[in-house]
C-alpha cells in the first residue's frame, strides 16, 4: 500500500498535500504529514513502528494510548492546553490506535505546533526545561496505576540481571577479548553489590512502582519556541513500570556529563555539579512533591546506578563481539564502556557534594509545595 494511501486511512482533516521526512529518530521512520481543508493546513507526525525492537504492537500502543489519555484529563483539569501538553494519538477511521499494512504497522499523532525538539543544549536553561518537563510528567502521572503497564522491554532496568548476561558474557568469551579489558571487569566487579540496590528495595516496596519514561533525553522534551519551555514529553515507546530512579539517573548520565558518550580522553570525562545542581532544581519543580523522602535520598544513587549500568551493557556487547550496539570504529563498545565508568569514577568522588546538592533543593522544593 503506498505512504499516502496509508495516511488515508488515518481520522486526518482534509487531503494530504504534503509528506516529508522528519526528524533524526534511530528506531522508528518517522514522517511530517500536512493536510489542508477549506483553506487551512494543519499537520501531523506519520511513523512507521519499528517491530523488530517492539514486537507487540498491541502492547506498545495500549500503553501510549492510555497514557496520553490519562494525561490529557490531568491537563484539562489544571487548567492546561492538552493540544500542546501532551502526545494525541490520531485513530484510525475504524476507531483503531494503529494500522497494519502486512507485516508493517503504522501511527499517526497530532503535531505540535510552535515547538521545537532540542539534539543539544544552547543554554543551561535548556537543561533545566527538559528537567522540569520530566519532573512534571512524573507528578501528573503519579496516580496512574503503573503496574496495569505492559512492559514493552523486559527488565529493561533490572540491574541484576544485566550483571548476570554481563557474567555469561565475560565466561563465555567468544571473542577473546577479556584479558585485555581487566581493569573495566574488576571495576564493575568490585560494585557487585551496589549495582542490585533499587531492584532490591523495589522488590521489598520501599520504592514505589511509577510510570517511568526510561529515554529521558533532551530531544524527547519539546520546547516552545516563544517562551523557552518545555512543554510536552514525547517520544512514549519505553513507557513501563519502573522507579523515578531510572529516569532521573539517565538524564543526568547523559546531559551532566561533560564529555561525550564515546570519548577516548578519558580526562575529559566528568560529572558537572553545576549541570545536576540545574537537573535537580527543574526535576523537583516538576515533581511538585510526588516523590518520597526515600527516593529524594537515592537521586544520586539513580545517577550513579543508571550510568554503571550503561557502561555494563557496553562491556557486556563488547565481549559478545558487538552484536546489539551499533559500532563505528574498533573498540567502539569498550570506549563507550569505559567513559560510562569515568564518569561513575567522578561521581563516587564528588559523592557528598552530590549528596549536599540534592538535600538543599530537596528542602527548597518541599517549602515551594
Amino acid at each position: 500500500m503506498e505512504q499516502q494511501e496509508i495516511i488515508r486511512q488515518f481520522a486526518v482533516e482534509g487531503s494530504i498535500v504534503n509528506v516529508c521526512e522528519h526528524g533524526n529518530g534511530h528506531i522508528n521512520r518517522t514522517y511530517l504529514a500536512e493536510t489542508e481543508r477549506n483553506g487551512r493546513r494543519k499537520k501531523y507526525i506519520f511513523q512507521q513502528i519499528n517491530t523488530e525492537i517492539f514486537r507487540d504492537v498491541d502492547q506498545l500502543m495500549e500503553n501510549i494510548t492510555n497514557v496520553t489519555s490519562f494525561l490529557r484529563k490531568k491537563i484539562q483539569a489544571a487548567g492546561g492546553d492538552p493540544e500542546r501538553e501532551t502526545l494525541q494519538v490520531i485513530p484510525t477511521k475504524e476507531g483503531k490506535n494503529y494500522f497494519r499494512d502486512g507485516d508493517r504497522f503504522y501511527r499517526m499523532y497530532q503535531f505540535i505546533t510552535d515547538s521545537v525538539s532540542l539534539d543539544m543544549v544552547r543554554t543551561p536553561r535548556d537543561f533545566y526545561e527538559s528537567a522540569v518537563a520530566f519532573g512534571n510528567f512524573q507528578a501528573l502521572l503519579a496516580d496512574y496505576p503503573a503496574a496495569t503497564l505492559h512492559e514493552t522491554i523486559p527488565d529493561f532496568h533490572n540491574t541484576v540481571k544485566r550483571f548476570s548476561a554481563f557474567r555469561s558474557a565475560l565466561e563465555a568469551d567468544v571473542c577473546g577479548r577479556a584479558a585485555k579489558v581487566q581493569p573495566e571487569i574488576a571495576f564493575l566487579t568490585q560494585r557487585e553489590q551496589e549495582l542490585s540496590l533499587l531492584v532490591d528495595l523495589s522488590g521489598k516496596q520501599e520504592l514505589p512502582l511509577r510510570v517511568t519514561h526510561n529515554d529521558t533525553k533532551l530531544n524527547n522534551i519539546m520546547i516552545d519556541k516563544e517562551t523557552g519551555r518545555g512543554i510536552c514529553v514525547i517520544d512514549l515507546d519505553t513507557v513501563m513500570p519502573g522507579l523515578s530512579l531510572y529516569d532521573f539517573g539517565d538524564s543526568i548520565r547523559f546531559g551532566a556529563n561533560t564529555a561525550a558518550e564515546d570519548e577516548t580522553d578519558l580526562q575529559k570525562v566528568s560529572l558537572d555539579l553545576n549541570l545536576y545542581e540545574l537537573y535537580v532544581k527543574g526535576y523537583l519543580t516538576g515533581c511538585r512533591g510526588s516523590l518520597t523522602e526515600k527516593e529524594l535520598s537515592l537521586l544520586p544513587m539513580g545517577a550513579k546506578l543508571m550510568t554503571m549500568e550503561c557502561g555494563m551493557r557496553f562491556l557486556t556487547d563488547y565481549l559478545s563481539g558487538d552484536t546489539y550496539f551499533r559500532i563505528h570504529r574498533p573498540n567502539h563498545n569498550l570506549d563507550r564502556c569505559r567513559t560510562q565508568f569515568a564518569l561513575a569514577a567522578d561521581m563516587e568522588r564528588k559523592w557528598q557534594q552530590m549528596q549536599d546538592i540534592t538535600e538543599k533543593a530537596a528542602a527548597e522544593a518541599a517549602a515551594a509545595v
